[in-house]
């Protein structure tokens, strides 16, 4: 009885131990993944700037911004193919491609105004490294939580959408002081907070006790993807959301500058900020919201428990992207009302990010089990190329056509993407859906 109720106790102050890591990795990392992600719109903020340096409009310039989407592509596909975070621990992955970033990110801000194309070569590089940053954060914080994944995922994910508003922050407060520092600060200050959140995972955060290998990366699977109704219908879905995602976030202080000339470029980057960083709370209710997804102790991964995730988080993808398509529209008609338009601007933060979670756990269920990694690599590369083509179209109409109609045309990409996960939560009620275990 006496060695009996020592092993219960070792197991509860073994389990107490563990929570309290996972707390600790929980906090630590998602500060690093804020720190760290500030470098990927560090360049976007100070478009107007580099635009005026280079005589070229703000649809020109844009391609600062669209550098980094194709670096994260590439990153993402070189690290998915040669399967870097199975070969290099993924805590070592973050701080490697973290100080690699930040360097690259202050050369940019010393070569910028002027070598243009090195300036974009250095953008691209930025994304390059930031694939080494976002998904190995990403297996890192699953590693460490079981029953409550969804709410520690929708955490870092706030972290990071809290990162990429950050240099809106860091410039608006510049303005504030009487752009007494050049615009460079701002990109260097991206680089040291860079530095600081390698140097928080480097030295505070190692993988956790559900670390899982990642699924090999076939490209010769691609083609049998195609074929798969499910996987095809959430690959839509999420298209759709990018489409509107990265435009909303890069332009978001252009359009709002364009409805109102007058204000001030510290309130127009402040609005930024609050707009895109309370994506933090749609990241969190999706998190949560995912947790409470039906679930079977015996038989957690029969076909039928799928179907029910799968339905589930369909639904709240449907959710986000029915308010973030209706802020498009309200947000064009609201153009020539500044104080109504910022409100709008602050909801519509919430909804565009999210979802963004759930596509990627949608994939996971819905594909061949043996090619799950082949498959979210497709989804994120082709999704993040999606971006270029999003970012460069609304730049065009923006300063061809206006920012309002602008405004409205991304709403094209949620409504779209409602439509394809409807039919997918459509097909799980009709037990048409096909899922592999």
């Amino acid at each position: 009885m006496q060695s009996a109720s020592v092993a219960n106790a070792t197991q509860a102050a073994g389990e107490t131990s563990s929570s309290n890591s996972a707390r600790t990795i929980l906090i630590v990392l998602s500060l690093a993944e804020l720190f760290a992600m500030t470098l990927w719109f560090t360049g976007t903020t100070v478009l107007p700037q580099l635009a005026q340096e280079w005589r070229v409009n703000v649809a020109d310039a844009g391609w600062v911004t669209i550098a980094v989407q194709f670096g994260f592509v590439a990153g993402a596909l070189i690290s998915a193919i040669f399967n870097l975070s199975d070969l290099i621990s993924a805590s070592r992955l973050f701080a490697i491609c973290a100080v690699a970033a930040a360097i690259v990110n202050g050369i940019f801000a010393l070569l910028a105004i002027e070598h243009r194309s090195a300036a974009l070569v250095l953008r691209f590089l930025t994304g390059l490294f930031l694939a080494g940053v976002y998904p190995p954060g990403m297996k890192i914080m699953a590693s460490w939580f079981q029953r409550s994944r969804g709410m520690a995922l929708g955490v870092l994910v706030g972290a990071l959408t809290v990162g990429k508003a950050t240099p809106h922050a860091l410039y608006g407060l510049q303005q504030l002081i009487g752009n007494a520092l050049p615009w460079r600060s701002v990109v260097i200050a991206g680089s040291a907070l860079a530095l600081i959140a390698a140097a928080l995972v480097a030295f505070f955060v190692t993988e956790g006790p559900y670390l899982a290998a990642n699924p090999p990366f076939h490209l010769g699977q691609i083609g049998e993807m195609l074929r798969n109704r499910a996987l095809r219908l959430a690959n839509f879905g999420y298209f759709g959301h990018m489409w509107e995602l990265y435009s909303m976030w890069g332009w978001l202080a252009v359009l709002l500058a364009a409805a109102n000339a007058h204000a001030s470029r510290s309130v127009l980057e402040t609005v930024s900020f609050f707009a895109i960083s309370l994506g933090f709370v749609g990241c969190l209710w999706a998190g949560l919201a995912a947790d409470r997804l039906p679930t079977a102790q015996a038989n957690d991964h029969s076909a039928d428990i799928k179907k029910l995730r799968v339905r589930s988080r369909s639904r709240v993808t449907i959710i986000a992207m029915a308010a973030s398509c209706a802020c498009c529209l309200l947000a064009a008609l609201a153009f020539d009302h500044f104080g109504l338009l910022v409100i709008i601007a602050l909801v519509w933060g919430i909804a565009v990010i999210a979802d963004s979670a759930q596509f990627s756990a949608i994939v996971s269920e819905v594909a061949d089990q043996r090619y799950v990694g082949t498959a979210l690599t497709f989804q994120t590369a082709l999704g993040f190329l999606l971006t270029t083509v999003s970012l460069k179209t609304m730049a065009l109409i923006g300063t061809n056509y206006g920012w309002r109609l602008a405004t409205a045309s991304l709403a094209i990409g949620p409504a779209l993407g409602i439509v394809a996960m409807w039919r997918l939560e459509k097909s799980t009620q009709q037990s048409a859906l096909s899922i592999r275990s």
